[in-house]
Protein backbone atom coordinates (compact mmCIF):
# COMPACT_ATOMS: atom_id res chain seq x y z
CA UNK A 1 0.00 0.00 0.00
CA UNK A 2 1.09 3.74 -0.65
CA UNK A 3 -1.44 5.53 0.81
CA UNK A 4 0.80 8.26 1.82
CA UNK A 5 1.25 8.97 -2.16
CA UNK A 6 -2.29 8.52 -2.55
CA UNK A 7 -2.72 11.31 -0.06
CA UNK A 8 -0.41 13.47 -1.46
CA UNK A 9 -2.30 13.15 -4.79
CA UNK A 10 -5.18 14.11 -3.52
CA UNK A 11 -3.50 17.25 -1.80
CA UNK A 12 -2.08 18.48 -5.02
CA UNK A 13 -4.17 20.05 -7.68
CA UNK A 14 -1.97 19.13 -10.51
CA UNK A 15 -2.45 15.31 -9.89
CA UNK A 16 -6.33 15.43 -9.45
CA UNK A 17 -6.29 16.73 -12.90
CA UNK A 18 -3.82 14.26 -14.05
CA UNK A 19 -5.07 11.22 -12.68
CA UNK A 20 -8.89 12.34 -13.40
CA UNK A 21 -8.04 12.54 -17.03
CA UNK A 22 -6.81 8.98 -17.11
CA UNK A 23 -9.56 7.82 -15.14
CA UNK A 24 -12.14 9.91 -17.12
CA UNK A 25 -10.61 8.10 -20.56
CA UNK A 26 -10.38 4.58 -18.97
CA UNK A 27 -13.97 4.70 -17.54
CA UNK A 28 -15.63 5.94 -20.74
CA UNK A 29 -13.87 3.68 -22.96
CA UNK A 30 -15.31 0.66 -20.52
CA UNK A 31 -18.53 2.66 -20.86
CA UNK A 32 -18.71 1.51 -24.33
CA UNK A 33 -18.02 -1.91 -23.86
CA UNK A 34 -20.03 -2.51 -20.94
CA UNK A 35 -23.13 -0.71 -22.39
CA UNK A 36 -23.24 -3.04 -25.30
CA UNK A 37 -22.99 -5.84 -23.10
CA UNK A 38 -25.96 -4.44 -20.40
CA UNK A 39 -28.30 -3.64 -24.04
CA UNK A 40 -28.05 -7.17 -24.75
CA UNK A 41 -28.89 -8.59 -21.73
CA UNK A 42 -31.32 -6.15 -20.79
CA UNK A 43 -33.71 -6.43 -24.49
CA UNK A 44 -32.29 -10.63 -25.81
CA UNK A 45 -32.17 -11.85 -21.65
CA UNK A 46 -28.52 -13.05 -22.88
CA UNK A 47 -25.55 -12.86 -21.31
CA UNK A 48 -22.65 -12.75 -24.06
CA UNK A 49 -19.43 -14.26 -22.93
CA UNK A 50 -17.76 -13.52 -26.01
CA UNK A 51 -18.32 -9.65 -25.84
CA UNK A 52 -14.89 -9.19 -25.24
CA UNK A 53 -13.98 -10.57 -28.10
CA UNK A 54 -15.59 -8.24 -29.91
CA UNK A 55 -13.77 -5.27 -28.68
CA UNK A 56 -10.92 -7.92 -29.80
CA UNK A 57 -12.01 -7.64 -33.46
CA UNK A 58 -12.81 -3.61 -33.45
CA UNK A 59 -9.07 -3.02 -32.99
CA UNK A 60 -7.80 -5.11 -35.50
CA UNK A 61 -9.74 -3.74 -38.06
CA UNK A 62 -8.81 -0.37 -37.04
CA UNK A 63 -5.37 -1.54 -36.73
CA UNK A 64 -5.65 -2.73 -40.23
CA UNK A 65 -7.52 0.02 -41.62
CA UNK A 66 -5.37 2.69 -40.24
CA UNK A 67 -2.47 0.63 -41.35
CA UNK A 68 -3.67 1.06 -45.14
CA UNK A 69 -5.07 4.77 -45.17
CA UNK A 70 -3.36 6.49 -42.04
CA UNK A 71 -6.48 7.76 -41.00
CA UNK A 72 -8.10 7.39 -37.99
CA UNK A 73 -11.38 8.28 -38.61
CA UNK A 74 -11.52 5.82 -40.93
CA UNK A 75 -10.03 3.61 -38.57
CA UNK A 76 -12.71 3.97 -35.71
CA UNK A 77 -15.57 3.39 -38.30
CA UNK A 78 -14.17 0.47 -39.75
CA UNK A 79 -13.89 -0.97 -36.44
CA UNK A 80 -17.26 0.06 -35.22
CA UNK A 81 -18.74 -0.89 -38.59
CA UNK A 82 -16.88 -4.09 -38.80
CA UNK A 83 -17.91 -5.18 -35.27
CA UNK A 84 -21.06 -4.21 -36.01
CA UNK A 85 -21.32 -6.41 -39.61
CA UNK A 86 -19.76 -9.44 -37.37
CA UNK A 87 -22.05 -9.23 -34.62
CA UNK A 88 -24.87 -9.35 -36.85
CA UNK A 89 -23.91 -12.23 -38.39
CA UNK A 90 -22.76 -14.01 -34.75
CA UNK A 91 -26.32 -12.98 -33.62
CA UNK A 92 -28.61 -14.51 -36.89
CA UNK A 93 -26.78 -18.02 -37.01
CA UNK A 94 -25.59 -19.18 -33.88
CA UNK A 95 -26.83 -17.41 -31.11
CA UNK A 96 -30.65 -16.98 -32.18
CA UNK A 97 -30.65 -20.73 -31.57
CA UNK A 98 -29.71 -20.50 -28.08
CA UNK A 99 -32.23 -17.48 -26.74
CA UNK A 100 -34.08 -18.86 -23.27
CA UNK A 101 -31.80 -21.85 -23.15
CA UNK A 102 -29.69 -22.44 -20.04
CA UNK A 103 -27.05 -20.16 -19.34
CA UNK A 104 -24.50 -22.89 -19.64
CA UNK A 105 -25.17 -23.54 -23.01
CA UNK A 106 -25.47 -20.07 -23.43
CA UNK A 107 -21.33 -19.91 -21.77
CA UNK A 108 -20.27 -22.78 -23.75
CA UNK A 109 -21.46 -21.87 -27.52
CA UNK A 110 -19.84 -18.20 -25.96
CA UNK A 111 -16.54 -19.73 -25.31
CA UNK A 112 -16.37 -21.84 -28.27
CA UNK A 113 -16.33 -18.48 -29.92
CA UNK A 114 -13.99 -16.89 -28.11
CA UNK A 115 -11.66 -19.60 -28.93
CA UNK A 116 -11.98 -19.77 -32.84
CA UNK A 117 -11.79 -16.09 -33.00
CA UNK A 118 -8.47 -16.10 -30.71
CA UNK A 119 -6.70 -18.67 -33.14
CA UNK A 120 -8.53 -16.83 -36.35
CA UNK A 121 -6.91 -13.52 -35.37
CA UNK A 122 -3.36 -15.85 -34.51
CA UNK A 123 -3.53 -16.95 -38.37
CA UNK A 124 -4.22 -13.32 -40.14
CA UNK A 125 -2.59 -10.62 -37.58
CA UNK A 126 -0.01 -13.21 -35.33
CA UNK A 127 0.52 -13.79 -32.10
CA UNK A 128 2.30 -10.92 -31.45
CA UNK A 129 1.85 -7.65 -29.48
CA UNK A 130 0.37 -4.98 -31.89
CA UNK A 131 -0.56 -1.23 -31.50
CA UNK A 132 -1.01 1.66 -33.64
CA UNK A 133 0.52 3.99 -31.83
CA UNK A 134 -0.99 7.53 -31.14
CA UNK A 135 -1.92 9.16 -34.62
CA UNK A 136 0.00 11.93 -36.23
CA UNK A 137 -2.84 14.37 -36.08
CA UNK A 138 -3.09 14.12 -32.86
CA UNK A 139 0.66 14.25 -32.16
CA UNK A 140 0.36 17.92 -30.09
CA UNK A 141 0.96 19.55 -26.82
CA UNK A 142 -0.46 18.48 -23.82
CA UNK A 143 -3.53 20.45 -21.90
CA UNK A 144 -1.93 22.18 -18.80
CA UNK A 145 -5.41 22.77 -16.66
CA UNK A 146 -3.70 23.60 -12.91
CA UNK A 147 -0.66 22.14 -13.70
CA UNK A 148 -1.94 19.21 -14.55
CA UNK A 149 -0.99 17.24 -17.76
CA UNK A 150 -3.91 16.74 -20.14
CA UNK A 151 -2.80 14.67 -23.22
CA UNK A 152 -4.19 16.00 -26.05
CA UNK A 153 -5.34 12.55 -27.63
CA UNK A 154 -7.14 11.46 -24.07
CA UNK A 155 -8.80 14.67 -24.70
CA UNK A 156 -10.22 13.53 -27.92
CA UNK A 157 -11.06 10.32 -26.97
CA UNK A 158 -13.04 11.71 -23.75
CA UNK A 159 -14.67 13.74 -26.51
CA UNK A 160 -15.72 10.99 -28.81
CA UNK A 161 -16.73 8.84 -25.85
CA UNK A 162 -19.14 11.44 -24.43
CA UNK A 163 -20.53 11.81 -27.62
CA UNK A 164 -21.43 8.53 -27.80
CA UNK A 165 -22.77 8.05 -24.71
CA UNK A 166 -25.25 10.68 -25.33
CA UNK A 167 -26.17 9.45 -28.60
CA UNK A 168 -26.57 6.04 -27.26
CA UNK A 169 -29.10 7.76 -24.72
CA UNK A 170 -30.93 10.08 -26.99
CA UNK A 171 -31.31 6.77 -29.35
CA UNK A 172 -32.46 4.79 -26.33
CA UNK A 173 -34.75 7.39 -24.66
CA UNK A 174 -36.17 9.49 -27.40
CA UNK A 175 -36.73 7.42 -30.47
CA UNK A 176 -39.55 5.59 -31.60
CA UNK A 177 -36.82 2.39 -32.35
CA UNK A 178 -35.49 3.09 -28.65
CA UNK A 179 -39.01 3.26 -26.80
CA UNK A 180 -40.01 -0.41 -29.10
CA UNK A 181 -35.99 -1.65 -27.96
CA UNK A 182 -37.87 -0.73 -24.32
CA UNK A 183 -41.26 -2.55 -24.69
CA UNK A 184 -39.50 -5.64 -25.79
CA UNK A 185 -37.49 -5.82 -22.98
CA UNK A 186 -40.29 -5.92 -21.31
CA UNK A 187 -42.89 -7.81 -22.91
CA UNK A 188 -41.16 -8.99 -26.17
CA UNK A 189 -45.08 -11.26 -27.00
CA UNK A 190 -46.94 -7.59 -26.84
CA UNK A 191 -43.89 -6.25 -29.19
CA UNK A 192 -44.79 -8.36 -31.18
CA UNK A 193 -48.66 -8.77 -30.70
CA UNK A 194 -48.64 -5.49 -32.15
CA UNK A 195 -46.87 -6.44 -35.49
CA UNK A 196 -43.43 -5.15 -34.91
CA UNK A 197 -40.64 -7.87 -36.11
CA UNK A 198 -39.09 -8.61 -32.50
CA UNK A 199 -36.77 -10.60 -34.75
CA UNK A 200 -35.04 -7.66 -36.58
CA UNK A 201 -35.40 -5.45 -33.30
CA UNK A 202 -33.20 -8.15 -31.26
CA UNK A 203 -30.74 -8.47 -34.49
CA UNK A 204 -30.35 -4.57 -34.17
CA UNK A 205 -29.68 -4.53 -30.76
CA UNK A 206 -26.96 -7.29 -30.88
CA UNK A 207 -25.51 -5.10 -33.47
CA UNK A 208 -25.96 -2.05 -31.84
CA UNK A 209 -24.07 -3.71 -28.75
CA UNK A 210 -21.21 -5.38 -30.77
CA UNK A 211 -21.01 -1.86 -32.54
CA UNK A 212 -20.24 -0.11 -28.96
CA UNK A 213 -17.76 -2.65 -27.99
CA UNK A 214 -15.60 -2.35 -31.26
CA UNK A 215 -15.86 1.68 -31.56
CA UNK A 216 -14.06 0.86 -27.99
CA UNK A 217 -11.56 -1.08 -29.49
CA UNK A 218 -10.53 0.82 -32.41
CA UNK A 219 -10.57 4.20 -30.15
CA UNK A 220 -8.40 2.23 -27.83
CA UNK A 221 -5.94 0.67 -29.81
CA UNK A 222 -3.60 3.62 -30.10
CA UNK A 223 -2.97 3.29 -26.35
CA UNK A 224 -3.02 -0.29 -25.60
CA UNK A 225 -1.17 -3.15 -26.92
CA UNK A 226 -3.54 -5.66 -29.06
CA UNK A 227 -2.83 -9.39 -29.14
CA UNK A 228 -5.01 -12.75 -29.51
CA UNK A 229 -7.11 -13.13 -26.10
CA UNK A 230 -7.07 -9.17 -25.44
CA UNK A 231 -10.79 -9.75 -24.86
CA UNK A 232 -10.74 -11.66 -21.52
CA UNK A 233 -9.44 -8.51 -19.57
CA UNK A 234 -11.88 -6.39 -20.63
CA UNK A 235 -14.92 -8.79 -20.26
CA UNK A 236 -14.14 -9.09 -16.62
CA UNK A 237 -14.14 -5.40 -16.25
CA UNK A 238 -17.04 -5.09 -18.73
CA UNK A 239 -18.94 -7.62 -15.76
CA UNK A 240 -18.06 -6.41 -12.79
CA UNK A 241 -19.03 -2.99 -14.72
CA UNK A 242 -22.53 -4.56 -15.34
CA UNK A 243 -22.95 -6.03 -11.97
CA UNK A 244 -22.48 -2.88 -9.79
CA UNK A 245 -24.39 -0.80 -12.31
CA UNK A 246 -26.90 -2.81 -12.50
CA UNK A 247 -27.95 -5.42 -15.52
CA UNK A 248 -29.51 -3.94 -18.30
CA UNK A 249 -29.18 -0.80 -17.09
CA UNK A 250 -27.08 1.97 -18.92
CA UNK A 251 -27.07 5.16 -17.07
CA UNK A 252 -25.36 2.12 -14.22
CA UNK A 253 -23.38 1.72 -16.84
CA UNK A 254 -21.81 5.12 -16.85
CA UNK A 255 -22.14 5.48 -13.34
CA UNK A 256 -20.18 1.98 -12.97
CA UNK A 257 -17.45 2.53 -15.57
CA UNK A 258 -16.42 6.20 -14.20
CA UNK A 259 -16.04 4.68 -10.98
CA UNK A 260 -13.86 1.54 -12.02
CA UNK A 261 -12.03 4.07 -14.13
CA UNK A 262 -10.89 6.64 -11.21
CA UNK A 263 -10.32 3.52 -9.12
CA UNK A 264 -7.52 2.01 -11.83
CA UNK A 265 -6.34 5.70 -12.15
CA UNK A 266 -5.83 6.50 -7.99
CA UNK A 267 -5.39 2.88 -7.15
CA UNK A 268 -2.34 2.99 -9.50
CA UNK A 269 -0.92 5.11 -7.06
CA UNK A 270 -2.39 4.46 -3.83
CA UNK A 271 -2.52 0.26 -3.81
CA UNK A 272 -1.50 -0.55 -7.36
CA UNK A 273 -0.94 -4.16 -6.47
CA UNK A 274 -4.67 -4.59 -5.35
CA UNK A 275 -6.27 -2.31 -8.16
CA UNK A 276 -7.63 -5.69 -9.31
CA UNK A 277 -8.82 -6.66 -5.89
CA UNK A 278 -10.55 -3.32 -5.32
CA UNK A 279 -12.34 -3.46 -8.00
CA UNK A 280 -13.99 -6.78 -7.21
CA UNK A 281 -14.51 -5.62 -3.89
CA UNK A 282 -16.95 -3.44 -4.73
CA UNK A 283 -18.48 -5.42 -7.23
CA UNK A 284 -19.04 -8.09 -3.86
CA UNK A 285 -19.77 -4.98 -1.84
CA UNK A 286 -22.99 -4.05 -4.30
CA UNK A 287 -24.02 -7.89 -4.34
CA UNK A 288 -24.22 -7.82 -0.78
CA UNK A 289 -26.11 -4.45 -0.04
CA UNK A 290 -27.37 -3.84 -3.16
CA UNK A 291 -27.69 -7.13 -5.76
CA UNK A 292 -29.63 -5.25 -8.24
CA UNK A 293 -27.04 -2.80 -8.74
CA UNK A 294 -26.73 1.26 -8.64
CA UNK A 295 -29.04 1.98 -11.73
CA UNK A 296 -31.28 -1.30 -11.06
CA UNK A 297 -34.38 -1.63 -10.53
CA UNK A 298 -35.08 -3.69 -7.09
CA UNK A 299 -37.06 -6.68 -6.74
CA UNK A 300 -40.96 -5.80 -5.92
Amino acid sequence: MELAELGECLASVSCIVTQSAAGLTIGMLLFLVASGLTLIFGVLGLVNFAHGSLYMIGAYLALTVHGATQSFALAVVAGTLGTALFGLFFERFLLSRIYGRDVLMQLLVCYAVILILDDLVKIIWGADFRSMGVPEEFRRPPFIIGGGIVPYFYAILFAITAAIAALLAWGMGRTRFGRIVRAAAINPGMVGALGINTTVIYAAVFAIGAGLAGAAGALSAPIRSVVAGAGVSILIESFIVTVIGGMGSIGGALAAALILGFTRSFGSIGFPLFVEGAMFAMMALVLLLRPSGLGGKRPS
